[in-house]
This record gives structure tokens, sequence and C-alpha cells, in this order.
């Protein structure tokens, strides 16, 4: 039998305990008609990626899909979220036919997104409800940053290119942040779409931790069979043990995935009924955050909690009991049979791979002095420079791990600026979103924490790590979803002070 059939059995024997894991937590959050109709989706899509043996197979029927679910959809972020990771976004080239080399590269993400996300902002942008794009501050930072990395591709590469690259971002960028930052109106959006992203992660992270025990990247031959070449996809080891990746082709990515969704489930967990559920999903995502033995997701992790523990009630006591907790844990690790080689990973005091701190602050030594050369705006030749040529590692490559600076060295410190602020506001309009709704105890108020926490802590994990693979559609997609809280309680403070003037206009 081939690889890529016996990886599919154990993949469906896999997400078929998810599944049935999640069906009674789901009833608690989302419709059973809306679960069934996205676990169906969901198989149906493993299915024909796995039998089709071509890519374009796969993307004509599963577009013809997508398009027929997407009717049958009312929460459109929701849709897109359990499919982000169903299968890896390798990229192929739709053939120019003699008159271009090619139109443009797609996979799975940019299909999902054209199919998806595309309808969906050509629904809400006719809306009488729908803000429109440009009246927020994120939008205004997001539309210069866009424009800006246009007219910079230009300085490397041809017209036609550049407008490839344009596509990209459109797809990539703008539409996740746009759908996610409009489409979500309610409680009840907001719920649905973060459970979808939840769910789709613990898919990863039971697939993860099954590729971390056996040491077989279950997705790995799935190209192949497809004819799809991805440089991404490889095996990785750290101390001794594979890295799992799943479908993002990374163990950081898979990590950082796991990571957001450990931010949503701080939310999400409130809302379930039954405390042995909640328990079984916590101790499933960070099993899943284990398997890619990735340490900037740890990171970003402990980030996500202390400022949801920080931002709620009692926050001085619970932060102690925190530090109190980790610091029990750490000499309890030494003397269980498997605690050393956790304690040898963790950042900072482990012992595993220290070459790779080491390597992260030459990059960062190296890169100031590269951006210093071309301060403003960057350049996109920065990679053969001779500090950059330095840091050139054992496979050939220059690994820019980290987001801030590769903008920095591609698009300058106006480039850099305009990424900051840009999340930097989104989280003020979260912070200030949150004051609409005091009660520490309100469902709401603790959604705006958990988004704060995620945003907080995904700034903080990609300094490990550049943007590969889902990495930026996840964090654009989460700034949009900031965006429709702040939104939410933008409508919910005017609703208030109307009722309060036609209360006081009554009694006169």
């Amino acid at each position: 039998m081939p690889e890529h059939f016996r990886a599919l059995i154990v993949i469906l024997v896999l997400a078929g305990v998810v599944f049935a894991m999640a069906r009674r937590p789901a009833a608690d959050l989302i419709s059973e008609r809306d679960f069934t109709r996205r676990r169906n989706l969901w198989f149906v899509l493993t299915l024909l990626a796995f039998f089709s043996h071509s890519f374009w197979v796969y993307a004509g029927i599963a577009a013809i899909v997508m398009t027929v679910s997407r009717k049958r959809e009312r929460n459109p972020v929701a849709l897109f979220f359990i499919l982000l990771f169903l299968m890896p976004p390798a990229t192929v080239e739709i053939p120019g036919f003699g008159v271009i080399n090619y139109f443009f590269a797609l996979n799975h993400v940019r299909l999902l997104g054209l199919c998806v996300l595309l309808p969906a902002f050509l629904v809400l942008r006719k809306q009488a409800d729908t803000v429109p794009f440009g009246r927020t501050w994120p939008d205004k930072l997001l539309a210069a940053n866009m424009v800006l990395t246009c007219l910079l591709y230009l300085r490397e590469t041809t017209v036609t290119d550049a407008l490839r690259q344009t596509l990209y971002l459109f797809v990539e960028v703008f539409l996740p942040y746009y759908v996610a930052s409009r489409a979500l109106k309610n409680l009840s959006d907001f719920k649905d779409a973060l459970f979808c992203f939840v769910l789709a992660a613990m898919l990863l992270s039971l697939i993860g931790l099954f590729e971390y025990w056996r040491s077989w990247l279950l997705y790995s031959a799935l190209n192949n069979a497809l004819g799809v070449q991805w440089e991404m996809s490889g095996y990785l080891t750290r101390g001794g043990s594979l890295r799992a990746s799943v479908t993002t082709g990374q163990a950081i990515a898979l990590g950082f995935v796991i990571s957001v969704a450990i931010g949503f489930y701080l939310y999400l967990q409130e809302e379930v009924r039954s405390k042995l559920q909640r328990r079984l999903g916590a101790l499933l995502l960070a099993g899943g955050l284990y398997a890619p033995l990735s340490r900037g997701p740890w990171i970003g992790t402990a980030v996500m909690i202390v400022v949801f523990i920080g931002t709620g009630r009692k926050a001085i006591k619970r932060l102690m009991l925190l530090g109190i907790s980790a610091m029990l844990v750490v000499p309890l690790l030494v003397v269980v049979p498997g605690g050393q080689k956790i304690l040898d990973l963790l950042p900072f005091i482990g012992t595993v791979e220290v070459e790779n701190i080491t390597y992260r602050q030459r990059l960062f030594d190296n890169a100031v002095i590269v951006v210093q050369r071309n301060p403003w705006l960057g350049s996109f030749d920065f990679r053969s420079t001779p500090e950059m040529q330095s840091l050139i590692q054992g496979q050939g490559i220059i690994d820019v791990v980290n987001t801030y600076i590769g903008i920095a060295l591609s698009f300058g410190l106006v480039g850099l600026t305009l990424f900051v602020v840009f999340f930097i506001s989104v989280l003020m309009g979260i912070r200030k979103g949150m004051r609409s709704f005091p009660n520490k105890d309100n469902e709401a108020h603790r959604l705006g924490r958990a988004l704060l926490a995620t945003l907080a802590g995904i700034l903080i994990t990609i300094v490990t790590v550049s943007s590969i693979t889902v990495i930026p559609v996840v964090y654009w997609s989460v700034a949009g979803l900031g965006v429709a809280y702040a939104q939410m309680a933008h409508r919910r403070k005017h609703t208030s002070t109307a009722i309060t003037a036609s209360a006081h206009l009554s009694l006169r």
C-alpha cells in the first residue's frame, strides 16, 4: 500500500477521535447542524486530497465543493478556520501557455481564500451595517502597509511579477483581515469562529502527537502523490525526537497555530459545561504545543496566559499562584521520568541546541548593520551583503528567524513602523472595547481578554520566527478578530447611549 494511503488511514482514525470528543462540548458553543456539516466537509476534502493524485484535480473539485458549502454557511470565518489547515499549503504555478511564464502560484490557502473569503468580501461590502474599509485606524495602516509593499516590489522584479505579489497580498492579507473584521457581529459569531479554529488545532494536535511518537510525518507523502514539490516540508529533530509539523510544513509554524488556539481556548473553555471535557481539551492542546518541540510558541503561550490572567479578577493573587506553580514544576521535572528531557528543551535554561539562541543574537547584530545602510525603505538584496552571508547555515540558507527583522531588512523602518503600529492600534482597540463591558465576569469582557492575550502572544512569538507558511494568514486573521471586537463594543456603547437618552426624554 502506498505511504500516503497508510497515512490517510491513520489521519482518518485520529480525526474521528477528535470529532467524537468535540461533539459534546460543541453543543455548548454552536449548533449541531453546523458542527456536523463542517465535520463532513473536512472528511470529504481530506479524502479528495489523498485520492485525487493531482493537485489540479483536487483544486478543481475542491473549488466546487467549497463554493457549494459557502452558500450554506452563515459564518464564512468559521468555515475558513476549520479548513485552513486541512492540507499543506504547497504552491503550484498555473502555466502561462506561452504568453507569460505563469499566471500565479496556487495553494490550498489561496484556493480557500478565493472560494470562501472573496465571495464573503463581495457580500459584506454591500451590506448597510458593514463599516466601510478605511474608517478605522487599523484599516488605514493596513492599506498604507500594502501600498508600500506593492510599490517596493517593483524595485526587484517585473511589473507582471509585482502584480502577482499584489494578488497574493490581497488574498492572504487583505481578505482574511477584512472578512474577520466585518463578518463577526455578535458573541455567537465569535464563539462559532473561535471554536472552529480550536477544533482545527485539536486535529493538528492529535496528529502531531502521533508524528512525534512514531517519528513519521503523515502528510509528507501527500505532496509527492499530488505531484507537488515543497521545500518547506522535511524531517527535523531536536533532542533526538522528531519535531511534528502536520500540514503546516514547519514545526514552529505548527507550534504557532496551537499557541493561538490555546489563546482562544482561554475564552471558550468557560462556555463548556463539562469540566472533564474542558480538561481533556486543554490537555490535548498542551500535547499539541509540545509535539513540535518549538520554544518560541511556548514563550508566546506563557505570555498569553499571563496577560489573560492579568486582565481578569484577582489578577495579582492569581499571577502569584501561577508563578509559585511554575517554580514548583521545575524541580519536579528533575525527578519524574522524562522530566529532564523537557528541562533540556526549555528556552534559556535548557541545553539542547543553545546555538540557535546564539544565531538569533548574531542575526540581530548583523541585521542592524545592514538596515543602517538603507534605513527607510530597506533593500531586497540584503541577503547578498557580507554580514548576512556570514549567517549562512549548514543547509546553505540564511534563516531570518525574526519577522520584525525580516520586515526591516526588506521594507525598512517605514515598513516596520507601519506593521508594528497596525498591531498596536488593534491592541488599543481591543482594550478600549473591553471598557464597554466593565464587569470582568461578563462573557464579552472575557472574549476581549482572550483576544488581547492571543495577539500579545503572537507579537512575542514572531520575534522567534519569520512569516512562513500559514503564520501570516493567522496573525492577519486574529488582527481582524480584534477589530471586529472593537466594532462590536462600539455598537454596544452607541446603543446604550441611545437607550439612556431615550429614557431621559420619556421621563421629561
